[in-house]
């Protein structure tokens, strides 16, 4: 029982701890930004181009609904937004792809 007891205060400080660490990784990056305004134009600049492809993968996706789907309660809408964010995983996926690709292509031909 002692043992017991002694597993639930390690589990709590756990849970505790990473609260702690949730907190601190949200914080300290607002604090930092907090003190030089401008550095969140790239970030903003970054989460507009994410927002605009998924906008494009999300018009891009169906709203067809199986009968396997609907029986987990996934109606038009919702089948419409998985389809948009798994849209937008192969979008940024060949986006990832081609980027390394045309690195790695360049690089050769400047180092000939």
């Amino acid at each position: 029982m002692i043992l017991l007891d002694l597993v639930d205060i390690i589990l709590y400080f756990g849970y505790g701890m990473v609260i702690v660490a949730a907190m601190l990784a949200i914080g300290f990056p607002l604090w930092i930004a907090s003190k030089n305004p401008k550095s969140l134009v790239g970030t903003g600049i970054g989460l507009g181009s994410i927002l605009v492809l998924f906008l494009l993968a999300w018009l891009l996706s169906s709203s067809e609904v199986y009968s396997s789907y609907a029986e987990f309660g996934v109606d038009e809408s919702l089948s419409k937004f998985i389809g948009g964010i798994l849209n937008l995983v192969y979008i940024l996926a060949g986006l990832a792809v081609f980027g390394i690709l045309y690195s790695e292509i360049t690089k050769s031909l400047k180092n000939g």
